[in-house]
């Protein structure tokens, strides 16, 4: 009788030993997406290389499991919202981009562990939009703003800390290549600056698993 017993509460537990990431999972993970370029761009105006301001937005990603240790992620957010400008004038525009990045990934250790670190790498598309100048820019002569779309690869690493088996702890860092070209008019006279914008993006959040 005990051991039947034993047999039963050990049938009712093994459900509970299998966590995530496993072949035919998918999660999604919510959290701070934190966007922080490392610009730099052609000399503009004779002032030096613009600046580019850091944003926070909400990230999300949506990962499928293809095994129990390769899945494929999609990065998506709000729109992000930097302030553009120069060290000597200060702020002089602001514009909106998406960065959706699609991402293969490989998730070390097996599929029951807690704890299950991962690296990535894909292709980042990101479009830019609602590039305006401010005030300032537009006392300086400067109008007609617009920023090219750009494509280029994409890498992360990250960690995965199981909670229970259907939620998960966050942290990962992802590294994306934006090149653009910067368009404007100062004082009627066609601008064109090639601008690296080459972000550090840091994510922290939670997952779900349905």
């Amino acid at each position: 009788m005990k051991l039947a017993k034993c047999a039963l509460l050990l049938a009712m537990a093994l459900p509970q030993l299998a966590l995530a990431h496993e072949a035919g999972d998918f999660f999604m993970r919510a959290g701070s997406a934190t966007v922080r370029p490392t610009e730099g761009s052609d000399n503009v105006l004779g002032m030096g290389s613009f600046d580019v301001s850091n944003n926070t937005q909400l990230g999300l990603t949506f990962t499928y499991m293809a095994t129990d240790n390769i899945g494929v992620e999609l990065l998506a957010a709000t729109p992000f919202r930097h302030k553009v400008g120069l060290a000597a004038t200060g702020t002089l525009a602001t514009v909106r981009q998406l960065p959706p990045t699609l991402m293969a990934q490989y998730y070390f250790f097996d599929s029951r562990s807690k704890v299950r670190p991962y690296v990535g790498v894909g292709v980042n598309y990101t479009t830019f939009y609602d590039a305006d100048f401010n005030q300032t820019g537009r006392d300086a002569g400067l109008s007609d703003l617009s920023v090219k779309d750009s494509w280029g690869v994409a890498g992360q690493v990250g960690l995965d800390y199981q909670i229970n088996r259907d939620w998960m702890l966050n942290a990962s860092l992802w590294y994306m290549d934006i090149d653009t070209e910067v368009k404007f008019k100062h004082n009627g006279d066609q601008q064109n600056i090639n601008t690296r914008i080459d972000p550090w993006v840091f994510f922290f959040g939670a997952g779900y698993r349905f």
